[in-house]
């Protein structure tokens, strides 16, 4: 899958990544509400390194384009259904990079998004393989609304994030309260994977995330970035 984005100067961008690589667990308050999420290998305990995970290239979907909840789910019968947003600062990849010190990292960035992580926690709970299937399901990965350069979005580890749900604040954080920060982020996974120009990294999730139903609004705003909107339907 692939989304055409906006660029500052009036160029258009086409977000086609050969990976999508989200952290979890990057923020101190959403540990805390590890019970809460409830999910395998999330727990209260500080990660001494990022924690990586993937999510697959088809979770893609621009502004304004319906998060779906797909039917399938229904045949689980879980006692409680839960997909939740998550708002977060992404990273476009400028070019091709492996091995990189986290001095140079920032040099290799094209530019700054929101990203909302849909996460389908029934699967992330009980899958055997963790948290791959919850992660990755069709739509499950709203982009936009506009691809900001390094030059212009100010100090990146300094941003105002909020996420709302019809309207309401339900995150309200800032980018100063990841537990690693951007050049840490990059050059670590650059050290694990060789990462391509329009990879994309999704930078984790502040405290607040909760379940999105059929007619739900979500919004991700980032400072200096701008809203990214969409609905949520079932299929």
């Amino acid at each position: 899958m692939q989304v055409t984005l906006p660029m500052l100067d009036g160029r258009e961008i086409t977000v086609a990544p050969s990976k999508i690589v989200a952290l979890g667990l990057n923020y101190l308050e959403h540990i805390k509400e590890s019970q809460s999420v409830n999910v395998q290998n999330f727990t209260e305990e500080i990660p001494k390194e990022p924690v990586l995970f993937c999510k697959t290239p088809n979770v893609l979907i621009g502004p304004g384009i319906p998060i779906v909840l797909p039917a399938m789910l229904n045949a689980y019968h879980f006692k409680d259904c839960r997909t939740d947003y998550e708002g977060e600062l992404a990273i476009l990849v400028r070019d091709r990079i492996k091995n990189i010190s986290e001095d140079e990292a920032l040099d290799h960035v094209l530019g700054f998004t929101c990203f909302n992580d849909v996460s389908q926690r029934n699967f992330q709970r009980k899958d055997k393989s963790g948290w791959y299937r919850g992660k990755s399901l069709d739509t499950f990965g709203p982009i936009g609304p506009v691809i900001i350069p390094p030059e212009a979005v100010g100090d990146p580890q300094n941003l105002h994030i909020q996420t709302r749900l019809n309207g309401k604040i339900v995150q309200n954080s800032n980018t100063r309260h990841m537990i690693f920060n951007l050049p840490q982020t990059i050059s670590f996974i650059s050290k694990n994977f060789t990462l391509e120009a329009g990879d994309i990294i999704s930078t984790g999730t502040p405290s607040g995330v909760g379940p999105i139903r059929h007619g739900d609004v979500v919004e991700v705003e980032i400072e200096n970035i701008g809203i990214l909107k969409n609905p949520v339907v079932a299929e």
